[in-house]
């Protein structure tokens, strides 16, 4: 046994020198990787894997470094570093270069073994990942945890599908079924269900276990056809379920010494068809067994106490175990040799005995030699006496035992009468007879040579000649008819080897190098001197098989002449077909049990037993059109009837007419090297092999000049549309600027009609504005005026107040100091001061008023007169009508000029009345102080004079408001002073002075006044004017 150390290497080779594993332990390699630090230490590898073709695995360990081992190129590559416990490993994918591990940290990563990059990251599951089962196309993946199952769509990375459970009831495992599109689910509760992948249908549940097996499943495992469920766990029980029945058809027991089963995983087999009888069975002391499950007998095991497995995985062609052992290393264990033992052939029954060759024999030199061949029986004299012959063996005998002696210890003769006697093979035995009986050699590189040439260029296009609806299949049936091609010319230009290949290939689809051996022993034996009329069919054989035909049954072959039937048509379909299109599967191989254990003429003779079987119906078709659908299609036909027939032909043709006479004996496959195969006419086939290549190079040139003028009659048309888009494009350009200049011209239109919209808004917006502006400086202006008459009214309760506080200050002072003689009477002239002084006041007030009054009416005027003006001018635009205006405007003037005249005669009118009244009324005052003493006669003179002052402002017009104040103010001044005169009349002249200083104060409190007026009067007379201004630039 070798070991390998992987160390620190990142690559290298497996194993140094050829293994060689015993029988006994079957272990090619034992692989560890340790390291060479401060303190070296093993690594041990917790999950490994095969890839689809079983000849190369990949394995991690617990730091997360996977390696790739290639046992076929006894290589080990290190392709990732996860720093990561491995959990589980997937490598049979849709890319062979790409494989899953499941992590640590509970995530699914995707990696590439040649570029080494991650291809993908998936996460989902919150517990740990213990199996990874991947879908027979490589599509799908199903990830399992204890809580959950996750499908998983590999072309995308996405997940599809997440199987919730309740917490109570946990899962076992999830997997697909092989080579189907079923997903089993198995619980711990021991339920198990099926599923349809694409659709999760349920499409059965299993029923559960009896109640007498208290086992819980943990560990499965299913056959390559997905036929049979094996179900273990803590037992030595071992239940095998039906799944196409659905029910419990075996419960193995185990040895008492095995308490629990760890790992199930069935053994394949090349010949078996998937129904894999032989399982292995972990249990928990590490070794594993290997158990026929029809015979429950053991056949191999390997571990032992001292190294038990912890797990194992088969290879998926079974030809490699790779167990992780307890102590974390690797161990690579070849089925081969573990099956060696049992794959032995049984020891002949039959023994020859052999003498020496001498005259007289001896008792003492009698030796015994056993051999294979016939049974010698001694002969019985008359006498009935026994003796004792020695029985020579001559030189023909001992060729022809050589000749029956086949390898791996099998002898021709005995295989065929067990095949007479039974009629065919056994089918477990079948294909390991045929590739004793052929001879093979198995020569893997010659085999590898030809595959490396690729696929040959006439089986290029295969699939649209025979539409193959397996994939597998097709590719493998490319394949096989390309190797035959690199291998011989001829087979390049064989129409009919797809059809002879066909049904080999079906048989040895999962062998190439077999199919491939039996189809050219097959066509160097059975197909001999096919290839000398070639492109025809053989007429040589056919003319055999005539031969024969004429020889058994005459009637028949004359029934075929005489409705033009040869034998390319009865005969060469049957060869051509190698009998496929005719029989069924089991039927095909009971025939070629017979032909491979026989002469190569035997196939002619079935060929002539076939037509011989079913002369009843040939003999009853009349239409070339029925013969070629009888030779093309099933018959009901016994087919050992015919295999008897063909037998009774090759005992009873005459030698002259036999095949054997024509056809050479059997001859194998050399070894190492395929023979040269060259019988046919080199000539015909060179010659068409020229006139292939010639047609097919100028099928390529006028493939070459055909693409080179479609791409011109594209580039032309492409153009073409180039320029027709082109010119669409100008003509819906010049249309769209067409369109476009309208919308602009339509849009100029709106635009100018909008502005002149807008001038007339803007000329309306300003009319208002000025509108606005008029009335606010009108409002300005009337408040401005009340505030200027509030403020003389004001101006003038000040002064009023001011002249009682003095007067009354003075006439206290003065008449402080009178006796109280005087008291009476200077009251009596204060209330005839004051009672003037009130009439004067009230004189003033109306004047205010009627000229207030005169003013609003006045203003309302010009605001009339402003209305018409504003009016007018918008009518007329024209110099002459302002001229009109302006006359129009002066007309108004003059008009308010003279109401305000006629304002003034009305009050002076009214004036005059009241200063009548009080005349009156002062002629009676003076009537009734007629009496009183001379101060009182010339205080009445005073107001006498004072009247008549008044009549002769009265008999005036008052044009002028300053001449009227002027007037009131000299009034007052002179009844003040003729008040003061009165009084001082009566008071000591010293007493003068305060009188002439009060008379200097309101000289000066007249004038300011009298200034005020002024200005207030310039101010709204240029208010006025300003007016009049802006009113006839508006109307211009």
């Amino acid at each position: 046994m070798q070991s390998t150390d992987l160390g620190n290497k990142e690559s290298g080779k497996i194993w140094h020198r050829k293994p060689s594993p015993a029988s006994r332990d079957g272990v090619i390699v034992n692989i560890i990787h340790s390291t060479s630090d401060y303190h070296p230490k093993v690594l041990r590898f917790l999950s490994v894997a095969f890839d689809g073709s079983g000849d190369c695995l990949i394995a991690g360990d617990h730091q997360g470094n996977i390696y790739v081992f290639d046992l076929y190129g006894n290589r080990f590559n290190l392709v990732q570093r996860t720093a990561q416990a491995c959990t589980a490993l997937a490598f049979n994918l849709r890319r062979k270069s790409e494989f899953l591990v499941a992590l640590a940290d509970y995530s699914i990563k995707c990696f590439d073994t040649v570029t080494k990059e991650l291809v993908s990251w998936m996460r989902g599951h919150d517990s740990s990942i213990f199996s990874i089962s991947v879908h027979a196309s490589g599509r799908y993946a199903i990830t399992t945890s204890s809580d959950t199952a996750q499908l998983w769509d590999l072309d995308t990375f996405q997940r599809k599908r997440k199987l919730n459970i309740r917490q109570s009831v946990g899962i076992q495992k999830v997997f697909f079924l092989p080579l189907s599109n079923t997903i089993l689910s198995c619980f711990k509760d021991n339920s198990i269900f099926a599923w349809e992948c694409d659709t999760l249908f349920c499409k059965y549940q299993l029923p559960a276990p009896p109640e007498s097996s208290s086992i819980i499943y943990k560990v499965f495992a299913v056959t390559r056809d997905g036929r049979i469920l094996a179900a273990g766990g803590k037992s030595n029980h071992l239940h095998l379920w039906s799944l196409e029945a659905t029910r419990l058809f075996r419960i193995i027991q185990m040895p008492t010494k095995i308490r629990a089963i760890r790992h199930l995983e069935f053994l394949p087999d090349s010949f078996d068809a998937g129904s894999n009888q032989v399982l292995g069975i972990l249990s928990q002391d590490g070794i594993m067994r290997f158990v026929n499950i029809q015979t429950c007998k053991l056949l191999f095991e390997i571990g032992s106490l001292d190294e038990g497995i912890s797990s194992s995985v088969i290879s998926p062609h079974g030809r490699y175990i790779a167990s992780i052992m307890e102590n974390g290393s690797l161990n690579i264990y070849s089925v081969q040799a573990l099956t060696q033992e049992i794959n032995k052939p049984p020891p002949p029954l039959v023994k020859v005995i052999e003498d020496l060759p001498k005259n007289i024999p001896t008792s003492g030199d009698v030796k015994m030699k056993m051999t294979s061949g016939r049974v010698l029986r001694p002969a019985r004299c008359k006498e009935h006496k026994t003796q004792t012959r020695i029985i020579k063996q001559d030189l023909t005998g001992n060729l022809e035992n050589k000749e029956n002696e086949l390898s791996d210890g099998l002898n021709k003769k005995r295989l065929q009468i067990l095949l007479k006697g039974y009629g065919e093979y056994p089918t477990k035995y079948r294909m390991f007879i045929w590739r004793s009986l052929l001879q093979l050699p198995e020569n893997h590189t010659a085999f590898s040579n030809l595959l490396d040439k690729g696929t040959h260029v006439a089986f290029l296009n295969l699939q649209k000649l025979y539409p193959i609806k397996s994939r597998k299949l097709l590719r493998v049936l490319q394949r096989t008819l390309s190797a035959l091609a690199h291998w011989s010319s001829i087979f390049s230009d064989t129409p009919y080897l797809p059809l002879l290949a066909f049904p080999f290939v079906k048989l040895f689809q999962n062998n190439q190098l077999i199919c491939f051996e039996v189809v050219a022993t097959l066509i160097i034996n059975w197909c001999q001197h096919w290839f000398e009329y070639f492109p025809n069919p053989p007429i040589n054989i056919l003319s055999m098989i005539e031969n024969v035909l004429a020889f058994c049954d005459k009637q028949l072959l004359q029934h075929f002449i005489d409705h033009d039937i040869t034998s390319q048509l009865y005969a060469w379909p049957l060869l051509e077909t190698v009998f496929s299109e005719v029989l069924t599967r089991e039927e095909w191989l009971k025939l070629f049990d017979n032909i491979f254990s026989n002469q190569p003429s035997f196939l002619l003779m079935t060929v002539v037993a076939y037509s011989t079987c079913s002369r009843a119906p040939l003999l009853n078709c009349t239409l070339k059109d029925d013969f070629t659908y009888f030779f093309h299609h099933r018959n009901n036909l016994d087919i050992n009837v015919v295999i008897r027939e063909a037998y009774h032909l090759m005992e009873t043709t005459p030698a002259d007419i036999h095949p054997d006479s024509m056809l050479d004996a059997f001859v194998a496959l050399t070894k190492g090297q395929y023979p040269v195969f060259n019988q046919y006419p080199k000539f015909v086939v060179d010659f068409q092999t020229r006139e292939r290549e010639r047609i097919r190079n100028d099928e390529l040139d006028y493939l070459r000049e055909r693409q080179t003028v479609e791409n011109m009659q594209a580039e032309v048309d492409q153009q073409r549309l180039e320029d027709e888009a082109w010119y669409q494009k100008q003509e819906e350009l010049r249309k769209a600027e067409e369109a476009r200049r309208e919308m602009l011209l339509h849009e100029e239109e709106k635009m100018v009609q909008q502005r002149q919209r807008l001038a007339a808004v803007k000329r309306e917006l300003k009319m208002k504005e000025i509108h606005l502006q008029d009335a606010a400086r009108r409002h300005f202006l009337k408040l401005q005026q009340a505030q200027h008459e509030m403020e003389l009214r004001r101006l003038d309760d000040e002064i009023e107040r001011k002249n009682y506080t003095r007067n009354q200050e003075v006439f206290a002072k003065e008449f402080r100091e009178d006796a109280d003689a005087y008291r009476q009477k200077v009251d009596f002239e204060e209330d005839m001061f004051h009672k003037m002084i009130e009439t004067d006041q009230t004189q003033t007030g109306n004047a205010k008023k009627v000229i207030e009054e005169k003013l609003a009416k006045a203003e309302q005027a010009c605001l009339n007169t402003d209305w018409k003006i504003q009016a007018l001018h918008k009518q007329k635009c024209d110099d002459l009508q302002r001229n009109e205006s302006y006359q129009e405007m002066t007309k108004l003037l003059r008009k308010n000029r003279r109401k305000e005249v006629e304002l003034l005669n009305a009050m002076m009118e009214e004036e005059a009345k009241k200063w009548k009244e009080a005349e009156e009324k002062e002629f009676h005052l003076r009537a009734e102080k007629k009496a009183s003493s001379l101060s009182d006669t010339s205080r009445n003179w005073f107001l006498k004079q004072e009247l008549s002052a008044a009549l002769e402002h009265a008999e005036r017009p008052f044009s002028k408001e300053e001449s009227c104040l002027r007037r009131e103010q000299k009034a007052s001044g002179s009844l003040a002073r003729t008040s003061q005169l009165t009084d001082i009349s009566g008071i000591d002249p010293s007493t003068g002075l305060p009188l002439r200083r009060s008379t200097a104060e309101w000289d000066g409190k007249k004038e300011n006044l009298l200034k005020k007026v002024r200005d207030l009067r310039q101010r709204l007379t240029a208010q006025a004017q300003n007016r009049h201004l802006s009113q006839s630039l508006l109307a211009t």
